[in-house]
Parts: C-alpha cells; structure tokens; sequence
C-alpha cells in the first residue's frame, strides 16, 4: 500500500495498471467507515501477493484526483486496469464482499503462476531451447488448465516438432471446444492433415504426383485439398494456403467450404503473437498474414 498525490498519479496508477490492476482507496483521516475499511484492504493486498496494487489517496489532500473520478461519498474504491476504471464500490463492505469484488477482475493464482512459466517459455524459445520452452508450458497448462492460449501455445510447439501424440493428448480436454475455438480447430486440423499424409504408405504423395494430376484437370479439388494437406503436414504454410485458393477461386462453395475453413485455420497457425502497444493503439498486424487475408477477402468478395 502506498499514499498518492497528484505529482505520483501518473506513475503508480495509471503506468501501474499496465501491467497489474491498481485499486485507488479515496478515503479521509474524518471518515469513520474509511477507517474499517482500510485495514481489510491492506490485509487482502497481502493475501493475493501482488496480483492487484493498493493505492490510497486522501481525498482532503487530492481534491483534484477527487473530483477526477466524481468521488461524492467516503470511501470509494475504483478499481484501474490498462489505464482506465473497470469497476468500484462505495462504502466499508465486509471483507468477504471485497474479496467478490476483486475476484472479478484480479487474476487468480494460477493463472499468475501460469504467466509466469510461459514468460520463461518465451524466453527459452528465444534462445532455441525448445525442450526447455515444453517444459515451461507443459507445467502452464498444468498450472492453470482452463487457459486455452497457452494450450494451443504447448500443443502448437508438440505439433511443429513432430510430436503427434502428445500434442492430441494436450488438446483432448479441449476437443469439444472446437466448434467454439478458432485455435484449436485449426490445431486439429493440423492434426487432420499430418495424419493424412502420414497414412500414405506408398509414399506416393510426391510433388510430381500432384502436379501431374492437377494438369490434367485443374478443377480436381480433391487432389488440389489432399496437396494442401499435404504442405500443411511439411509446416509449408504458405504453399498450402495458395493451393487452397486455387480451389477457392474456382469453387468457393466447395465441399462445405472446406477450403476456406483450412486456410482460416492455417492463417490462426502461422499469426504471430500481436506486441504490446499503447492503450486505443492498434497492434500492427503480421505481413504474411495481412497479405493472405487480403487474397482472401478478394476471392470471397468477388
């Protein structure tokens, strides 16, 4: 808990909110129910061990910030997540009632500890130690989970480095989600392929295999999907997406629009993670992707 004047607003609250939320106490040294009230609040700040900030401002001190955030009884609490009040509440609730409130917003422990162990295996990957990275994720998703991104995030690593069966064990809780989830249907559709591929034991899925038989028939989308499949299997991204908009220029509507599904799902596989930008800015997109979704969009709207 620390004290905040006009001069240390700025960076305590809102810079501060960046990164975890910030509860502002508005309270006054006259003010009885501030007085029960603020005791209860700094025993929490303990007990959830940084996973929100405490800040209190003496409204006797700070009528500027006062009358800022409308503060017309004591004490109000109001509640600051990326630069801007989320939430609030009037008066000195039970301990009990604070703990709801914050419940809401605050993020759990798990899911704190579960940032963490990613933030590591962020870290490893940068540095090429993919076993590392696993390990990291693996105890993410042990950790918390019921948080799907970082999920996709281990089982999309299994995948990219050809460990299959973990990789469906990982997702298996998620399976009915799929319908739901862009991420994990295009995961498992990764998986679809890599199958697919991997049951041609005659090994004759070969480069000249497809292309001789979409020259002879170049509206065979059949053979033009199993090629795309194909590419997907080898993580040729971008060559399955344009074998799948050969089909889709010719045939939007074929097969269910399973073209379109795959390239989307191939699109959310290859999309980076978005860098942190300024609040109401928005982050700028992956060149590769931007490109492919515009193909997209013009085939679709043609």
């Amino acid at each position: 808990m620390i004290d905040v004047s006009i001069q240390t607003f700025e960076a305590e609250v809102i810079q501060a909110s960046q990164t975890v939320p910030v509860l502002v106490d508005f309270w006054a040294p006259w003010c009885g129910p501030c007085k029960s009230l603020g005791p209860v609040l700094e025993k929490l700040e303990v007990a959830y061990e940084g996973r929100f900030k405490l800040v209190k401002i003496n409204s006797d001190d700070e009528q500027q910030l006062s009358s800022m955030f409308g503060i017309r009884s004591l004490p109000t609490c109001v509640l600051l997540m990326n630069g801007q009040p989320v939430d609030g509440f009037m008066g000195a609730l039970p301990e009990g009632k604070v703990r709801e409130f914050l419940d809401k917003h605050v993020p759990s422990a798990e899911e704190v500890a579960a940032e963490v162990e990613e933030a590591a295996a962020e870290d490893a990957l940068a540095e090429g130690d993919t076993e590392a990275a696993l390990e990291k994720l693996q105890a993410a998703v042990a950790t918390d989970p019921a948080n799907d991104g970082t999920r996709f995030d281990y089982a999309k690593l299994l995948l990219g480095l050809g460990r299959v069966a973990e990789a469906k064990t990982a997702l298996k809780p998620v399976e009915s989600k799929r319908l739901l989830s862009r991420p994990i249907d295009a995961l498992l559709r990764w998986i679809d392929a890599i199958e697919i591929a991997a049951s041609d034991d005659a090994n004759t899925w070969t480069e000249a295999y497809f292309s001789s038989k979409i020259a002879a028939n170049k509206r065979d989308f059949d053979t033009r999907f199993a090629r795309a499949q194909w590419l997907m299997a080898q993580q040729r991204f971008t060559d399955a997406l344009d074998e799948l908009l050969e089909i889709l220029m010719r045939d939007r509507a074929w097969s269910e629009e399973l073209a379109r599904k795959t390239y989307v799902a191939i699109l959310e596989l290859i999309d980076t993670p978005k860098p942190k930008v300024a609040d109401g800015q928005i982050p700028p997109e992956d060149p590769t992707v931007a490109t492919y979704r515009r193909r997209l969009s013009m085939v679709v709207l043609s």
